[in-house]
């Protein structure tokens, strides 16, 4: 049995653009959608958490966001994890996190580091695989809270896949940018509607597959 966890935000966890704090039903959220095309022979865990960043304090939150910190917990939890899908970076680039993109990148980077070295707390020693997806990009939106909240993001959202291949290569990751196959909602310029969000789970699949088997 190979056991993947979906560690990412708001997209992981399924937010739907045209109704805040609602989420989209299983059948369209990406790690369930991919879990349904692997079948069998995989165990497919989603942890995904509204505002989580990569590695950053936000301290308006009722809750830790700071995915670097959450991270060695969630692994040790899940245990033994073969393969990590990290998807954040998208709340790095609120200008009150950090703003750019060079950011979201030292972010994950460190989130890679935690992956091939955590232990899982297993005799064993069993290390996970890690597999960078850059998030959709953060587009133009008339919602006025969302444009303030994201001020600048769209230009910065720019260069976050560029810089994470980079940190593929150089990390020895698998990487997979999933703003070719899907593209945020301009109902608020980040989150994805049912079917953007169900392409990512479908294109997925054949990559976590070929990682498993490898």
């Amino acid at each position: 049995m190979t056991t993947i966890l979906c560690y990412g935000d708001s997209l992981t966890w399924g937010s739907d653009p045209g109704k805040p704090g609602i989420r989209h039903g299983a059948a369209h959220r990406w790690p369930d959608v991919m879990a349904a095309e692997l079948g069998s022979g995989f165990r497919v865990i989603a942890d995904g958490m509204r505002g989580r960043t990569t590695a950053y304090d936000e301290h308006l939150a009722d809750c830790d966001r700071n995915g670097v910190r959450l991270l060695p917990s969630a692994l040790y939890v899940q245990a033994p994890v073969d393969i990590v899908v990290l998807m954040l970076g998208v709340n790095d680039l609120k200008p009150h996190i950090a703003g750019t993109a060079m950011a979201a990148k030292q972010g994950m980077r460190r989130l890679v580091q935690i992956v091939h070295g955590h232990a899982q707390g297993l005799v064993t020693g069993h290390r996970a695989k890690a597999l960078i997806v850059a998030p959709p990009k953060v587009i133009e939106t008339e919602n006025d809270e969302m444009a303030a909240m994201f001020a600048g993001a769209p230009e910065e959202a720019a260069h976050v896949a560029g810089h994470y291949a980079e940190l593929a290569a150089e990390k020895g990751a698998a990487f997979f940018d999933a703003g070719r196959i899907a593209e945020a909602s301009p109902l608020d310029g980040v989150h994805l509607d049912a079917e953007n969000t169900a392409k990512i789970g479908r294109a997925l699949a054949p990559v976590v597959r070929a990682m498993a088997e490898s």
